[in-house]
């Protein structure tokens, strides 16, 4: 057997796993496992390790889904250390372990997964945990060349100037957690501004390869020109996402978005293969630089994006649609083929009209989204905005 998946919904009980681990023949119950998916309840939390072989390639942990919302065992974390620091790795290619709970001290299996990640070889393309690695695993990782998926969740090592990595390794896939956005960000930039050879960078495989750029919630941040400029050098992007909230539960903050229409035209020009595109999600203080000016451009040099979360000002919006069509500089870019977006994320994003400037905003988002399905709002304007727009294209 090659596969084995323990899914939330498994009948095995733990006097069924105590047995097996008992009764074990030798070289293991499954001796040439490659890849083991195990959804661990309270169980089978104790007992992943049974199915480990020497050929084991990829291992997934996940958690059941009432723990995400509930809260988890309070000795997961030992218990799962313990299950990774038995893990063989002479085979090893993949970590996953995906466990959505606030309160886990991730920090504390440190050195347990740095350890694994140090005995992985060559052969090792993805770690994609919540535990943030030591500075040894970190140099080890940039240094493997077939690695492709990255989640980071901690601050890199303090590279001085003249011993950055001279190779970052073509990552297709990275996440940048809370932990490690504002150590790593500019760390790219360096890479990128410390030639090795006559237009090579250490950065130069990873800017060709990446695909897809998560940025988790971080308090405290701005997105604006200087934030996206490095997240700008990776031209084939993708999947964006810049999950950022404005305001936490209690509706403490302030707008985060800095960008204006002109940067967002340079960052649409730039990353043209875009199908996902997330800069924060838009809330509801309305104070942003951007307007409805900014759709256009997305829509015409993004030519496969079809979800869209994006800040910008409804404060006169019906006006801001009235100059697109108006304005001379927007002629030829509403003669070219818009995107096939599906949904826009207004989130909070507030609206008021009335009825001359609804009827202005449904012709204004008909003409730059023609596909347009849905708004993923709070504001019930915005799905009555929508159910006017598909009447209007599909008329009974």
């Amino acid at each position: 057997m090659r596969q084995v998946r323990v899914n939330e919904w498994s009948s095995l009980g733990k006097e069924t796993f105590e047995k097996l681990r008992l009764n074990s023949p030798p070289g293991g119950w499954f001796p040439a496992l490659q890849g083991l998916s195990w959804t661990i309840n309270e169980s089978n939390l104790p007992y992943t390790d049974i199915c480990f072989s020497p050929d084991l390639k990829e291992i997934s942990i996940r958690a059941i889904q009432s723990w995400n919302n509930t809260g988890v065992p309070l000795g997961i974390l030992p218990t799962l250390v313990s299950t990774i620091s038995a893990l063989p790795t002479s085979s090893l290619e993949r970590i996953s372990v995906d466990i959505k709970h606030q309160t886990i001290p991730w920090a504390d299996a440190k050195d347990s997964f740095s350890s694994i990640v140090l005995r992985c070889g060559p052969s090792f393309i993805e770690y994609d945990c919540p535990v943030p690695l030591s500075d040894a695993a970190l140099d080890h990782l940039i240094q493997l060349p077939h690695f492709r998926t990255w989640r980071i969740h901690g601050p890199p090592p303090d590279y001085p100037a003249s011993s950055l990595p001279l190779v970052f390794p073509p990552l297709r896939k990275l996440t940048l957690g809370k932990g490690a956005v504002r150590g790593w960000l500019p760390l790219l930039e360096r890479l990128d501004g410390a030639s090795t050879t006559q237009d090579v960078t250490p950065l130069s495989k990873a800017k060709e390869s990446l695909i897809d750029l998560k940025i988790d919630d971080i308090p405290d941040i701005n997105i604006g020109a200087p934030f996206v400029s490095t997240i700008q050098r990776f031209r084939n992007l993708v999947f964006l996402k810049v999950e950022v909230y404005c305001h936490d539960e209690d509706d403490r903050g302030q707008c985060a978005f800095k960008l204006n229409n002109d940067d967002v035209t340079e960052l649409a020009m730039t990353l043209t293969r875009l199908e996902c595109l997330c800069l924060g999600y838009p809330c509801f203080e309305n104070t942003c630089l951007t307007t409805v000016a900014c759709l256009l451009p997305i829509s015409v040099h993004c030519n496969e994006l079809r979800d869209l979360a994006i800040h910008f000002n409804t404060t006169n919006i019906a006006d801001d649609f009235k100059n697109i069509l108006e304005d001379p500089q927007f002629q030829q870019l509403r003669s070219l083929r818009r995107c096939p977006l599906r949904n826009l994320d207004v989130h909070q994003m507030p609206l008021d009209l009335d009825e001359s400037g609804y009827r202005t905003v449904v012709n204004g988002m008909a003409d730059i989204f023609p596909r347009l399905k849905g708004f993923g709002g709070f504001e019930e304007i915005w799905h009555e905005l929508c159910a006017t727009m598909l009447a209007v294209s599909h008329p009974r």
